[in-house]
């Protein structure tokens, strides 16, 4: 596998009225081609500070982002095309991520349109062919797409945000807690048509999430962060049965589990 992705002590620095917060402190990830990365952690760890930063939607204040053997962390956005064609991320509420007024079709196809992505992409893709296709790839007819974002469900409506980011045949999708917002009902749904698509168009994933049962179902490699820093890394399966630190013992702890043996409760009847 080829990397395409490498930050070398990366930090970021916020101004909060007269004093400064260390959102992300001396991160250092490398990710191969066609890798599934989980960055866990709870609510201000640095995940969403990271991600920004890999997908050029914010700029280090100390380290360097190369993507695919460039370095993006100085470059003017006039200068991010094949960043914006190549990088696509899918949001945690569908419900607001998605434009209310617009319909599904023009939503889906809106990267497409984008002035940075269309000179990346050289006017290579059609546009309602590839409507098609990526409507097709989330199971969704493609008559849905005179129809606005309310009438359909909270996991139709992930399905769209999923399309929309398939829509310029990206390398990498990058899942910001992609079924917290959903039902339990549909959770599995989404995360089992995420490892289809990442497994059949041969892509990156980096998956941010706070469910670690989630982010080991989508992932293969996880990064575990604390207070801004990575605490540990490794495979899945090494962090979920050989953790080395306690903040990650701590986080597997609270994974709530489905109790068995003698002392479970009796099933109840359902007549």
């Amino acid at each position: 596998m080829s990397e395409i992705y490498r930050t070398v002590g990366l930090s970021r620095t916020y101004r909060n009225g007269s004093r400064s917060v260390a959102a992300l402190v001396d991160a250092s990830v490398t990710l191969q081609a066609g890798q599934r990365l989980g960055i866990v952690g709870e609510s201000g760890s640095g995940k969403s500070t990271l991600i920004r930063l890999l997908a050029g939607l914010d700029r280090p204040t100390v380290g360097e982002v190369w993507f695919a053997g460039t370095q993006i962390d100085q470059l003017p956005e006039r200068k991010l095309g094949f960043l914006r064609a190549s990088v696509q991320m899918v949001f945690q509420d569908p419900r607001s991520s998605l434009n209310p007024r617009m319909k599904v079709g023009d939503i889906i196809t809106e990267p497409l349109r984008s002035r940075l992505v269309r000179r990346q992409l050289d006017g290579r893709i059609d546009h309602r062919s590839r409507l098609a296709e990526v409507m097709a790839d989330v199971d969704l007819p493609l008559d849905y797409a005179d129809r606005y974002p309310h009438e359909f469900s909270g996991g139709q409506r992930q399905r769209i945000a999923i399309a929309r980011a398939l829509a310029p045949k990206p390398d990498v999708l990058i899942a910001d807690e992609p079924v917290s917002a959903l039902d339990v009902s549909v959770r599995a749904h989404v995360m089992n048509l995420l490892n289809d698509l990442v497994a059949s168009h041969g892509l990156t994933l980096v998956v941010v999430g706070h469910d670690l049962m989630v982010v080991r179902h989508l992932c293969d490699s996880l990064l575990v962060m604390q207070s801004g820093r990575i605490v540990e890394s490794g495979s899945a399966d090494q962090v979920f049965h050989q953790p080395q630190t306690a903040y990650t013992r701590s986080l597997l702890a609270a994974i709530p589990r489905i109790r068995t043996g003698p002392d479970a409760p009796e099933p109840q009847s359902s007549e």
